[in-house]
This record gives structure tokens, sequence and C-alpha cells, in this order.
């Protein structure tokens, strides 16, 4: 049986991979579209909460209302709205440049509904083939997204080094040609019944004391989301306009390293990992320590290693805490895993967005002049590194949602 269904966990996985675009393509262009169409860092900042809070409004209605939906039609299609919002997103901006924002913004919010779709859909069709090795198969899919975070930005950077960054949007192209390759794979292959698990993604209900641990994974996961897609989303123009990197190679050994640090450590502690609990401690009070050096050090070196670190740090916040609540929450069926991709797509559409404002608001200050003249930084250096600072509250308040799960957690746990 499990024979049959290859080439759907080949689709899955490649599905996955590609969707990984959609997430780290945007961040890798932020500097670019600020010089070309001069658009702010606080509007930049809310291309990511547009991402995010659209995969957000999908996973609450797809869960809410998913009996009314042909699912296996929707996997399918799926990867050509992948395809169909970075089209736009690269073609917009370019017949007409006096309106590239409204065109980014309808890319975005056409690809984010593939992405929420992913996120609702991929998990269950993976957990629905027959296997003998379950958790391998999901621990690979969720790995592939920090993989493909490391070939676009390997990608991106070479390309535009080569080719320039006005011809951004040819890459941008290219990258849409990929979701193809998914969607040909879904049409060809075989999909397993999975209407009993999508069913289960009714109103979760249970006993006050379950109902407590499930808003305490949500804090957790949506603080965990928050500290990875922060730096992740800007990692790039941190390393290009505060430490003075060149693009290229702030993209190569910056974001790229980030994400391949990010599916290492998630593959490693797969196959190792044991403890779940000081997994997510350890990887909150490592990403408090690495926002802070990446805050206040003026070595560039440090800094630098700081933000790939919080790579490690942070790469089982997510998955560590939805194992968490498979372990610990009786009768957590998808209904709760949509639950928590809202929760950790919410904390993800947040940080960016409070960062991108921070820095526009603090380079624009009198007292960024201040600090810059004495540390002998430039206004928008200064900005970026208090929106660094200020984003250290989201692993510090969920290294203490962590501490709260381990004492709500641990007649379970015994």
């Amino acid at each position: 049986m499990e024979q049959n269904f290859k080439r759907t966990k080949l689709a899955c996985y490649t599905a996955y991979f590609t969707m990984s675009t959609i997430f780290s393509l945007p961040p890798l262009l932020f500097v670019t579209f600020r010089q070309m169409y001069g658009i702010s860092y606080t509007l930049l900042g809310s291309l990511v909460l547009i991402n995010f809070f659209t995969q957000l409004g999908v996973d609450l209605f797809f869960t809410l209302f998913s009996k009314h939906f042909n699912v296996h039609k929707i996997v399918k299609v799926m990867p050509l709205i992948t395809s169909a919002g970075l089209l736009v997103y690269a073609i917009v901006p370019t017949f007409f440049p006096a309106h590239a924002y409204a065109g980014l913004v309808l890319g975005t919010v056409i690809f984010s509904l593939a992405a929420g779709l992913s996120e609702v859909l991929l998990s269950p069709v993976i957990a629905a083939i027959p296997s003998d090795t379950p958790q391998r198969d999901m621990s690979l899919l969720h790995s592939l997204y920090a993989f493909g975070v490391f070939t676009v930005a390997m990608v991106t950077a070479v390309c535009l080094k080569l080719f320039g960054t006005q011809n951004w949007m040819y890459l941008t192209v290219f990258f849409a040609l990929w979701p193809i390759a998914a969607a040909v794979l879904f049409m060809i292959s075989p999909m397993p019944d999975i209407g009993a698990s999508v069913a289960e993604g009714r109103s979760v209900q249970g006993t006050k004391k379950r109902t407590i641990g499930l808003l305490i994974c949500l804090a957790c996961i949506f603080f965990g989301g928050a500290a990875e897609n922060n730096m992740s989303t800007w990692i790039s123009g941190y390393m290009e306009k505060a430490l003075g990197i060149d693009k290229t190679l702030g993209d190569i050994f910056g974001m790229a390293t980030f994400a391949i640090l990010l599916g290492i450590t998630r593959i490693t502690y797969a196959r190792y990992g044991k403890n779940i609990f000081a997994m997510l401690l350890c990887g909150m009070l490592g990403a408090v320590v690495c926002y802070l050096v990446v805050s206040f050090s003026s070595n560039t070196a440090l800094s630098f290693m700081a933000c790939i670190l919080t790579g490690v740090c942070t790469s089982m916040l997510w998955p560590g805490t939805l194992i968490m609540m498979e372990e610990n929450v009786p009768g957590a069926g998808v209904g709760a895993f949509a639950l928590m991709a809202a929760g950790g797509d919410f904390g993800a559409s947040v940080a960016p967005q409070l960062m991108g404002i921070v820095v526009d608001h603090v380079s624009a200050s009198d007292l960024a002049l201040k600090i810059g003249a004495t540390a002998n930084l430039t206004v928008e250096q200064v900005g970026m590194k208090a929106g660094m600072l200020v984003s250290t509250i989201f692993p510090v308040a969920g290294a203490i949602a962590v501490m709260m799960a381990i004492r709500h957690f641990k007649p379970e746990r015994k």
C-alpha cells in the first residue's frame, strides 16, 4: 500500500519545499523594493503581516468549513495558486511601477492563500498515507521548508549578483515555475482517504485542564513563531544595512546558513531528541541571548554569528510545540493542529511588522542621531538594532510560557 503512494509523498514534499519561496523571497528583496520604489520599512513589514494574516484566515475558515470542500481537488490546485501569486508579484510592479506596493500586496494575498492551505492540508495527507515510519515522514516534510529557504537564498544571491537587483522580477517568475512540478505530481498521484482526519477539525472541546493546556501551547507557538520568523524575515536587510555586509555574502552566509541550521537541527532532534520541554526552554533562552547580542554588540562577526545561531535556537519552537501538544493534550485532532497553525501564523506576522515600525520610528528620531554620533552608527543602523532589541520580548515571553507548560503538564509527563 505504501508503494502506491510514493508519488503522493513526493508531491507533498515538493509542494512544501516550493512553499518556502513565499516566505523567504520577499525579505530578500526588501532593500531592493525600498531602493527602487521608495517603500518604507513599515510597509515592507506589512507585507509579512498580510502574508501571515491571510494564512491565519485560511487556517480558521478551512477548519470550520472543511466539510464543504473537496480536499483532494484543493490539494491538487494549491501549487498553481502559489505560482499565480508569484507571477502577480513580479508582473504588476513592472507594468505599474507607480502602484508597485499595491501589486506586491495583491501577489502576497494570492500566494498566502496557497500557503495557508498547505499548512492545513499537507500534514494530514502525509499522516493519512500508510507508512512504517510516520514520524520520519512528518519530520522530513517540515524539514524541507528550511532546506527550501536555503535554496531560495542561494539562488537569489547568485542571480541578483550576476544580473543586478533591477532584474528581480525575472527571478520571481523563475520561482513561480517551481510549484507547477508539485501540481503535476498531484495530478498523476493517488490521494489517501483523509476525509476522516479533516472531519476531526471541528471545535476543540474538553475539560478545563485540557483547555488551559491548549492555550499554553497556543502561547508557546505564538512566541516561538514570532522569534523565528522575525529573524528570518529581517536577517538579510539587517546584515546589509546594520552590519554593512555585502548583500550577496549576507544572503549566502546569513539567511541561507540560518535556514540550513534550522533544517539540520530539526532532523537531528527527530532522530535523537527525547525531552521536548528542555528543547523548547533552551531554544527560547538561546534566542533571547542571540537577540541581545545582535542588539548591543558592536562586533560585526559576533553579531553575524548571533543572527545565524538564532536558526538553531528557534528551529524546534514551532514543530516542538506541536510535539508537546500531541504528547500531553489528549485527543488533539486536526482542529487543534489548525488552531496551533493560526497561533504560529499570528506570531510570525506580528513580530516582523513590529520591527519594521520600530526601525522607521527610531531612525527618524533625534535620539537615533545622538546615539549614532556617540557609537559611530548611522540612524538606520540604530533603528535596526532597536528593532532587534524590542523583538527580544517574544522569546522572553516564550520562555515564561514554556515554564508554565512544564508546570501544567507535569502530571502527564510523570
